[in-house]
């Protein structure tokens, strides 16, 4: 039987507890459906005839689809510069990236902000408002991870497919209608509820996670199963998988040496070593087909794990998933002999540039004199979280804050940690000259930079202002 592929997600050490689809129109099963685990691996096999290369190959040649803008990129770019650069910025590239106001010396990591990529799909969305000036708009998420981005789309009358427990409510969609998918993509089940509907499709996904698909394809001609380094109930992770034959999920090392572990017996770090163990972790599979929850023949670590690729969020620690790579490898040499590991495992370089370089930056930046780093960026994105991860490695008082108004009243700071957790801070500005490290995540705008030190320098500046009246 044909259907199309509907994600499946496998949860471990938690409940599995899926609603009923016979009761109730098709929506599209959500992380949040289910308590969040301790350690998970999520894994699927597909039995389809369904080619997803080949659906999104004829989609893209549809007369209802669009990825290059419709001819008004010179003044949608005039009107992004005039709502997104920014003076204090151009100040600082234009002095070796380092300069100093007042009492405060800012020092500007050599690569930052807005990616080409990030910039391209935002441009196209504001093209698509400019060729659609009265129809519908709708977004299937948001275009990127920064909130001042977000809101000034919505202030476009840009819609959000809306959510109802956690599931995308795409009857709300007609025909007519435009849908943007967002710059990290859109699951191959989105797009063929989309082509299905006969709305206009304008594409804005990054092509660097559109190469990412496409390595998942070589996976799935070499009967690879993809290995997958990424966050699970991020956008692009879900589109990348739906893309794939077999996959699994890892979201870090401790993930991915767990699967090491299971391929070699439990000679890596003993913590599986059977079929059984490793079913705990990873339950039978399903697959949300249009009407029903039909189960289909699971993931079988004895047979998929036999040959490997690697694939990635493009937003990932790029050391981290070198490191993974570098771990199935030697598993697979491991187990199978040096002399037959291409056999056993393949790989391609899917680690976005812009990504890479904001990162390297980073390394840069923290080997420096300072007494803090700001990381500016939304707390939702990744790529973002990991330069504030490398800056509290580095034991740098680091604050990353996703706009100006986490920092006041007075000297006080919201921000949050790599790991998630949200933190206020009295006093976070020392007293006296100080310097400040500064970058920013590929999804902010130059302006929401410039407005955060803004907030800095009036802190600063209230404090000489008091020294001098203390002294009068």
């Amino acid at each position: 039987m044909a259907i199309s592929p509907y994600l499946c997600r496998t949860f471990t050490f938690t409940e599995l507890s899926l609603p009923d689809y016979n009761s109730r129109p098709m929506k599209f099963p959500s992380s949040s459906l289910y308590r969040k685990p301790q350690l998970t691996v999520r894994c699927t096999a597909v039995e389809s005839d369904f080619d997803p290369k080949k659906f999104r190959h004829n989609l893209t040649r549809s007369d209802n689809y669009n990825r290059k803008g419709f001819g008004h990129k010179e003044e949608t770019l005039k009107l992004m510069n005039r709502e997104f650069t920014s003076d204090i910025i151009k100040t600082l590239k234009e002095n070796g990236n380092e300069y100093t106001w007042g009492n405060v010396t800012v020092k500007l990591a050599e690569s930052y902000g807005f990616c080409w990529g990030v910039e391209r799909a935002v441009q196209i969305a504001y093209e698509a408002r400019k060729q659609f000036p009265s129809e519908r708009i709708w977004i299937t998420n948001e275009i990127i991870h920064n909130p001042t981005v977000n809101k000034r789309l919505e202030e476009m009358e840009v819609q959000h497919i809306p959510l109802e427990d956690g599931n995308k409510q795409f009857e709300v969609v007609d025909k007519g209608d435009v849908v943007i998918l967002p710059a990290f993509g859109a699951s191959v089940q989105e797009m063929v509820t989309l082509s299905e509907k006969n709305v206009q499709i304008v594409d804005t996904t990054c092509p660097w996670v559109s190469k990412v698909w496409n390595v998942v394809e070589k996976h799935k001609q070499g009967d690879y199963t993809s290995i997958i380094h990424g966050k699970y109930a991020h956008e692009e992770t879900v589109a990348t998988a739906s893309f794939a034959k077999k996959y699994i999920v890892v979201k870090n090392m401790k993930e991915a040496a767990y699967v090491c572990d299971y391929i070699l017996g439990g000679q890596l770090d003993g913590s599986s070593s059977t079929k059984e163990a490793f079913s705990e972790v990873i339950p039978p599979t399903t697959k949300l087909a249009a009407d029903a929850i039909f189960p289909l023949n699971g993931f079988d670590p004895d047979k998929d794990l036999i040959k490997a690729g690697i694939a990635n969020q493009t937003t990932m620690l790029k050391g981290e998933t070198e490191e993974i790579g570098l771990l199935v490898e030697r598993t697979m040499m491991r187990k199978y002999g040096v002399e037959n590991v291409s056999n056993h495992f393949v790989s391609f370089n899917t680690i976005c540039d812009a990504t890479q370089e904001r990162q390297d930056a980073m390394y840069k930046l923290v080997d420096q004199k300072m007494d803090l780093m700001l990381v500016v960026g939304g707390w939702n994105s990744s790529n973002t979280s990991h330069l504030q991860e490398i800056s509290e490695e580095r034991g740098i008082p680091s604050y990353w804050v996703d706009s100006e108004q986490r920092i006041g009243p007075g000297n006080r700071i919201s921000y949050k940690l790599n790991h998630g957790e949200l933190v206020e801070k009295e006093n976070w500005l020392p007293a006296g000259p100080i310097t400040i490290g500064v970058t920013s995540g590929a999804s902010t705008p130059d302006k929401v930079v410039e407005d955060v030190l803004i907030r800095v320098f009036d802190i600063k500046r209230e404090e000489l202002l008091l020294q001098e009246a203390v002294a009068a």
